[in-house]
């Protein structure tokens, strides 16, 4: 029995545009990644069978209660992560019975959850989080920290049917493995969308949704993988046969119809010597032949180009992005930025591609944040011109911060003012506005024509562009959030891109991947996809740790060290 059933499911968004239309079919009971092209509607179906959209016709049936976690989590910086484990009300019921609290709703809401946050604590430290960071904020983690922490809360709630969308974003090493360990041993349906390719391998059954259409596999995303090229394969040298049989056909045809003349000539020369009665019998007869060839030659001529049509149409004919980097023109000596632990510096010079790994929490983020505003975060080290002496650490009392509170950290200096970010959560696009609004007023003289074409190479096109950003999926949100990078003039010299693979699908990242290898400028990239990052071949690759940065020879050499280190240093898991 099917877990989860579409019956010619449509939704359209308020504009009109369609998002799924007359979508049919069944996940079953065991694991299924969900795959597809960004903006095929992945997200809004786990939204509708979630209960957060309703559809606009047909229905969505479920065998069993239904726990969803949304790609967007991240975005909502104000939630707890007691919201997040879902534990919110009894914890709070709990803690006012404790401070005298004693509203008889209080008792309800705890129920028998009196031991509620000693059970959150063993569940934050079991996905490798901090025990006391059940008050915490979702803008004060990072964004690998808040997902461990609603998995953890989906785990603990154990539904009957489990929906996950792209639940190893923002992931460390450690917790992907974490997450790919709690899929394996997963209780229940789980649906799973996802572009991490080792996740969709430990699936039971692949899904794909292309052109409002649903088809199930049986195998992980590998075997899918193998099962599409060969069927494309197998349509792209039947197409190429069609349309020999159509030439040939056509061929035919015409020799056809030149033969049919031939004996019409004939005819009508013989038929001036014959009486004419047996001349319009021969006429007669020989039009129904030649009619008779006629219908025959254009009928095979007709059968071979419906062929031709019907196996192009089994052929793939995806759109890609085009990822159009401007040249911003740096030459090779020139200096983009300076990176220090307070032991060492790292100057970035010309188009060089820095990677910039480590742990969730780590610090990545708020290097690059600090970076770009062009101060260190309060307590830290400067960052000083000498690589080889470190910062005075202030006395006691000197100042604001004291020798007991100052601590190393990574800091950096930037050395241009044209430079582009993307951060982690792409919380900086208004809900409410449009992807032509967003990039209107990141480029007020570009004029409108030309922005719609630009938008265009990002698949943004029509209703898309015009659609509200709150809307859009994940791909298309990180498009219209580098599309008006993009468009800055003149273009930039550095590129800070902060997990920029989480929201793309896997043809999309290759797209990305290649522009980026080809990008003229400078380019620092934090990442936890190392293949992406090994194919990108950085020129430097730092590892931030405990405030230290330590320089690898590449992306592998950096996972073996964080591996020795992890299984050296249990206790920081």
């Amino acid at each position: 029995m099917p877990a989860l059933t579409l019956d010619h499911l449509t939704f359209s968004w308020p504009d009109g545009s369609v998002a799924l239309d007359d979508v049919t079919g069944t996940f079953g009971t065991g694991r299924t990644g969900l795959v597809g092209r960004n903006g095929s509607g992945k997200s809004t179906l786990l939204r509708i069978a979630a209960g957060e959209l309703a559809p606009t016709a047909g229905h969505v049936s479920a065998t069993g209660d239904v726990a969803y976690l949304p790609q967007r989590l991240t975005l909502d910086v104000s939630t707890r992560v007691a919201t997040l484990l879902g534990v919110d009300v009894a914890l709070d019921a709990v803690r006012a019975i404790a401070d005298g609290d004693v509203d008889p709703a209080r008792f309800d809401e705890v129920g028998d959850d009196w031991d509620i946050e000693a059970r959150a604590h063993a569940a934050l430290a079991e996905a490798g989080l901090a025990p006391d960071m059940l008050d915490a904020r979702v803008g004060e983690l990072s964004g690998g920290e808040a997902m461990l922490a609603a998995l953890t809360g989906i785990r603990l709630r154990g539904a009957a049917i489990t929906l996950l969308d792209e639940p190893t974003n923002n992931l460390d090493r450690d917790a992907r493995r974490l997450v790919h360990d709690l899929v394996l041993s997963w209780r229940g349906a789980l649906i799973v969308v996802s572009h991490d390719l080792e996740l969709l391998e430990l699936m039971d059954e692949t899904a794909e949704l292309r052109d409002h259409a649903l088809t199930v596999f049986g195998g992980p995303y590998s075997q899918w993988r193998a099962h599409v090229d060969a069927e494309q394969a197998a349509a792209r040298q039947a197409a190429v046969d069609a349309k020999k049989v159509l030439q040939r056909e056509k061929r035919q045809r015409i020799e056809a119809e030149t033969k049919i003349a031939r004996r019409a000539r004939a005819g009508r020369k013989a038929a001036d010597s014959m009486p004419k009665i047996l001349a319009n019998a021969l006429a007669s007869s020989s039009e129904a032949t030649a009619g008779r060839q006629r219908v025959e030659a254009r009928g095979k001529e007709d059968e071979a180009r419906a062929a031709l049509d019907e196996a192009g149409r089994r052929i793939r004919e995806d759109d890609s992005v085009g990822f159009d980097l401007p040249d911003p023109d740096v030459a090779a000596g020139r200096r983009i930025l300076t990176l220090s632990d307070g032991d060492r510096q790292w100057i970035v010079q010309g188009p060089e591609r820095v990677a910039l790994i480590g742990p969730n929490g780590s610090g990545k983020t708020a290097l690059l944040e600090g970076l770009l505003h062009g101060r260190p975060p309060r307590g830290t080290s400067p960052l000083h011109n000498d690589a080889n002496s470190a910062p005075d650490v202030p006395e006691a009392g000197s100042g604001v911060d004291s020798a007991q509170n100052w601590r190393r950290c990574a800091v950096g200096e930037l050395h241009t003012d044209r430079f582009a970010y993307l951060p982690q959560r792409l919380d900086g696009l208004e809900e409410a506005a449009s992807a032509i609004e967003i990039v209107q007023r990141a480029a007020p003289d570009v004029p409108d024509r030309e922005l719609r074409n630009r938008l265009a190479r990002f698949l943004l096109r029509g209703d898309a562009a015009q659609r509200p950003i709150g809307s859009l999926s994940g791909g298309e949100r990180f498009r219209v959030a580098i599309a008006r990078l993009l468009l800055a003039d003149p273009p930039p010299q550095l590129l800070v891109l902060d997990e920029p693979t989480n929201n793309l699908d896997i043809d999309t990242a290759e797209q990305l991947l290649e522009a980026l290898r080809a990008y003229g400028g400078a380019v620092l990239i934090v990442s936890h996809d190392d293949a992406f990052l090994r194919r990108l071949d950085p020129d430097l690759v730092l590892d931030l740790r405990d405030g230290h940065l330590t320089q690898h020879n590449a992306v592998d050499s950096g996972a073996a060290a964080a591996d020795r280190a992890d299984s050296a240093s249990p206790d920081t898991k």
